[in-house]
């Protein structure tokens, strides 16, 4: 089981961000927001995936201080570096993705995060 979460599938290009934006779905569960675009979409806007690709952002207008947006960051980070195959099962192992922490409540503990990973990971519609 592969639980790390390598330099090629964290989501950083400008092109490929755009493409998920403009043509991604939304998908939400209670604290936690995901736009994801499949492997057939993007291969037809010209855009080839190896793997998943993911990247995670957390709102200024939430959290004022940095500490706190890294904090949360780095929790949604771990929840799918550790459900990694539980989020490839259902959403598939070729997406583009992008998680956003859509609270304004900090969260406690790191099992928090990763109860609303799971959540919506089986939310999948």
């Amino acid at each position: 089981m592969n639980k790390r979460y390598p330099k090629n599938e964290k989501l950083k290009q400008k092109k490929e961000i755009n493409l998920l934006f403009e043509k991604g779905k939304w998908q939400s569960c209670v604290k936690i927001r995901m736009i994801m675009l499949k492997e057939d979409i993007s291969a037809s806007n010209g855009l080839m995936l190896e793997n998943s690709k993911i990247g995670i952002s957390v709102s200024k207008r939430y959290f004022k201080k940095a500490v706190d947006r890294n904090r949360i960051k780095r929790l949604l980070r771990e929840s799918y570096r550790l459900n990694k195959n539980i989020f490839e099962e259902k959403f598939g192992e070729k997406i583009l993705g992008m998680l956003f922490w859509n609270s304004s409540v900090k969260p406690q503990h790191y099992n928090e995060v990763e109860e609303e990973f799971l959540n919506l990971c089986h939310s999948k519609k």
